[in-house]
């Protein structure tokens, strides 16, 4: 159970990394008025805009797997293994998935991203399974 919540925190810490790059071109586009509320400054680069919207599907994703990874382990499921290669799945679903966005690489976006459904998919049934 330790290695779960291990892993899962790993999937929180790399969503919560994702805004890095985009904030880091901001700052180098728009200097430090980036940090207000002025509407007037330069664009930040199309791949930061990219790498903001992969950053706002991970959280989207996340707020859905979290909760079932949780579930699972409230009810004592046995099949950690299992559940731990699931996290892994979605978690090197998700890395691929941002890159993928951020740098315009076809179908392997939509790929990963199926990949990354799949795997809390897999989860969800297990927590039903578990809680009929």
């Amino acid at each position: 159970m330790q290695e779960t919540i291990y892993w899962l925190n790993i999937n929180l810490m790399i969503t919560v990394l994702m805004w890095v790059p985009y904030i880091l071109n901001r700052l180098y586009k728009q200097g430090i008025p980036a940090m207000g509320y002025d509407e007037n400054l330069p664009p930040v680069s199309e791949w930061a805009n990219r790498a903001k919207k992969a950053h706002y599907n991970a959280v989207e994703n996340l707020v859905v797997f979290a909760p079932a990874v949780l579930g699972y382990m409230m009810l004592d499921g046995a099949d950690f293994e299992v559940i731990q290669c699931s996290i892994g799945i979605y978690m090197f679903s998700r890395v691929v998935h941002y890159v993928s966005f951020t740098f315009k690489v076809p179908y392997v976006r939509t790929l990963a991203l199926g990949a990354g459904w799949g795997a809390t998919v897999y989860i969800i049934a297990k927590v039903c399974e578990l809680s009929s």
